[in-house]
């Protein structure tokens, strides 16, 4: 038996344009295609699956550090994917690769590297999607030396 999850709906506003109803506590967002097939009125899928990745891998190592008592000072991340046409010639995401910054510098975080080596097995998100698409991962403090 599958345990209950969270609901959206999605409704249809005009043409590639929807709105999507996280619930009463939360505003809708509006989503839409990009352009040619859209008029690019809001975000669009793919982003939208990007943007899951990167926030729950964040999330994730934010947790990762706490249990590590280690102060990252913010972090931030920058999210792509890869679009390949499959055999039928349908798009598809073939990667994501997703870039974190930490504000801090390793040397402020003397426990980094076991925050490090178990915070992505937290996600929820990018461990499914794993499943199915690659997601590559780093991690660079706020010099901009890569630690992951």
């Amino acid at each position: 038996m599958m345990d209950a999850g969270p609901t959206i709906r999605i409704t249809q506003v005009a043409d590639y344009v929807f709105t999507v109803d996280f619930g009463a506590a939360l505003p809708a967002l509006l989503t839409d295609e990009a352009p040619p097939i859209g008029g690019g009125t809001g975000p669009f899928p793919e982003q939208l699956l990007i943007s899951g990745v990167a926030n729950c891998l964040c999330a994730s190592l934010v947790f990762a550090l706490g249990k590590f008592r280690q102060e990252a000072r913010g972090v931030a991340a920058e999210a792509s994917c890869r679009l390949e046409r499959n055999p039928a010639g349908r798009l598809r995401v073939t990667a994501i690769d997703v870039r974190i910054r930490l504000g801090a510098a390793a040397a402020d975080l003397p426990r980094i590297d076991r925050v490090l080596e178990q915070f992505e097995r937290f996600c929820t998100v990018s461990e499914s999607v794993k499943a199915g698409i690659p997601v590559a991962v780093s991690v660079a403090d706020c010099d901009g030396t890569r630690l992951k």
